[in-house]
């Protein structure tokens, strides 16, 4: 089978292909041309499924498992949010007044790319694209060990340790010479590596039988 892993960065998505023994990477500005090439399951790095109040049980459960590192899975994302506001001051007068929590300067600066999956995702509801989260990627690779932060040098080893035990026998080529230029991060890299995995083979869900939004997209989660 052919998985794509996706990652975000300021450019655009970092995809990375596994197809049989042959992995890949590659840079694109978008969605539509990260997936424009055949693939049997994407990975996607992006809330996907969202709720009106941006409270997800999937969210809630990825923390459990993260746990102590509950703030590394981002809450709080709705379509209205990006939908009726360019400014991330006036939707969170709008989300206090409706009751809801304010989102995250973080998570605004994401809106761009979650409505770009959202829309794509939705138009293509034949295809085979799920959420998955790194985080939760890394925690199986490490024998469900927590992680030091992934932009400290010893999470940045320990990461390439375990994507190299994973096959990914080019990893320092791509975050040296192949990343350089891109725009990507290291981060990013790692992390479309590890979604590519959960693509290609998940070992699991949260939650294991999603609720769906009201586009009937599945919330839920994929490590």
């Amino acid at each position: 089978m052919i998985a794509v892993g996706l990652d975000g960065f300021s450019k655009g998505w970092v995809a990375v292909t596994i197809d049989g023994d042959r992995r890949t990477i590659s840079f694109h500005t978008d969605i539509a041309d990260a997936l424009s090439r055949p693939f049997d399951r994407a990975g996607i790095d992006i809330p996907i499924g969202l709720t009106d109040d941006g409270e997800r049980d999937c969210d809630l459960l990825a923390r459990v498992r993260l746990r102590p590192h509950t703030s590394r899975v981002f809450t709080g994302a709705r379509r209205w949010l990006w939908q009726q506001f360019d400014d991330p001051d006036l939707a969170n007068a709008e989300a206090l007044r409706r009751g809801q929590t304010r989102v995250s300067r973080q998570l605004w600066h994401l809106g761009k790319k979650i409505m770009e999956v959202d829309a794509f995702v939705r138009a293509n509801a034949a295809r085979d694209i799920r959420e998955v989260h790194p985080e939760l990627v890394f925690l199986q690779l490490n024998g469900g060990e927590p992680l030091p932060r992934k932009k400290s040098e010893e999470g940045d080893a320990l990461r390439c340790r375990l994507l190299r035990r994973s096959g990914f026998r080019e990893i320092d080529r791509w975050l040296t010479e192949v990343r350089i230029g891109t725009g990507a991060k290291r981060d990013d890299v790692l992390d479309a590596c590890a979604v590519a995995l959960a693509a290609r083979e998940p070992c699991g869900s949260v939650p294991e039988a999603p609720p769906r939004d009201a586009h009937d997209l599945p919330m839920q989660i994929w490590f």
